[in-house]
């Protein structure tokens, strides 16, 4: 098939590699001319995972026209504070019924939208939609190091279209109709890690990170269960498969931003200057919050990472906060 890959980051170039190596024609899309034409010249990303040799069926482009004329199905892969801007300007390009595959991981401000339902607003047809997410660093995949995605669509045609369009011997797919679960999961375990992250960047232990990741994981079912979606997809792939990832991982920015950047009084600018890539969990610990205040729920560990982000709360406060909290039994929330 011919797929126009939107979005030429960590991610998007591990995808369009995942793609190609099954002999799809990918058409991968950067929002740099410079970045495109280097990607053609030298079959290299300069900016992200500049290491390895891309195959010769990834054929890059600034143009949305040129990436998805002909195409079959699409991947956008771009973060998720301009996933509208992105929708809306390649819609005049996509056909109606053309398969689209979400791989953005956030909700949108002010609205509390997810992905799907932006994708939905700006190009329609919710059938053709599916949304991707799992314990995926780019940086291992890319590698053909043995991983799993899964891939949930309201339309089973849809979920399998991509499942075996994606799926290889060290990339396994795995279907799901729990849309809502899988991107909410996908957007809350970026605000444990960064959590998780500020623990260890202050001297807490490992301890202390499976605590975070635990009572994330019921924050984030307390969250998926009153938005309608399925608690058991939180321990699923998109769930504890990526907060345990994501939380753990020497690859994760999330947790890395929390444990060498705010622990050491630097900023988010200080993060983008040095490492170019964005920090999704600073932006979702804020907008989750915005379903939960719509739906009455307490999420305590998002909170307080958005008041420590946010509000210039100091790390001594915030642990001090949440082990102040009163005593309950464990699964009384869920």
């Amino acid at each position: 098939m011919r797929v126009a890959v939107i979005g030429a980051g960590s991610w998007g170039t591990a995808l369009a590699w995942v793609l190609a190596g099954n002999g799809h024609s990918v058409a991968l899309w950067a929002h740099s001319q410079a970045t495109a034409e280097a990607i053609n010249a030298t079959h290299r990303n300069p900016r992200y995972l500049s290491a390895v040799e891309l195959p010769d069926a990834i054929t890059a482009t600034h143009s949305y026209a040129q990436a998805l004329e002909g195409a079959e199905a699409v991947a956008i892969v771009t973060p998720s504070s301009v996933l509208r801007e992105v929708l809306r300007a390649v819609s005049a390009h996509v056909g109606a019924t053309t398969p689209v595959v979400l791989c953005s991981k956030g909700v949108e401000g002010g609205s509390g939208l997810l992905p799907a339902e932006i994708a939905t607003e700006e190009l329609g047809a919710l059938e053709r939609l599916a949304v991707l997410s799992g314990p995926n660093h780019a940086e291992e995949v890319i590698k053909g190091t043995p991983s799993a995605t899964v891939i949930a669509s309201a339309e089973k045609p849809t979920a399998l279209l991509f499942r075996d369009l994606f799926a290889t011997r060290s990339f396994r797919t795995y279907t799901s109709t729990d849309m809502t679960g899988v991107e909410l999961c996908a957007a809350f375990k970026n605000v444990i890690a960064i959590a998780v992250g500020m623990a260890y960047g202050v001297g807490f232990g490992d301890n202390t990170a499976a605590v975070l990741i635990t009572r994330g994981l019921a924050e984030m079912g307390r969250l998926v269960v009153a938005c309608g979606g399925d608690t058991l997809t939180c321990m699923g792939l998109a769930g504890a498969g990526d907060m345990v990832v994501t939380c753990m991982s020497e690859h994760s920015r999330n947790r890395r931003f929390g444990e060498q950047y705010v622990a050491r009084g630097l900023t988010l600018d200080d993060f983008h200057e040095r490492e170019h890539m964005v920090v999704e969990g600073v932006v979702a610990c804020k907008n989750l919050l915005t379903l939960a205040e719509r739906y009455g729920i307490e999420l305590p560990i998002a909170s307080v990472v958005r008041e420590v982000l946010w509000n210039g709360l100091s790390l001594q406060e915030a642990a001090r906060l949440l082990e102040g909290r009163p005593l309950t039994t464990e699964f009384h929330d869920l």
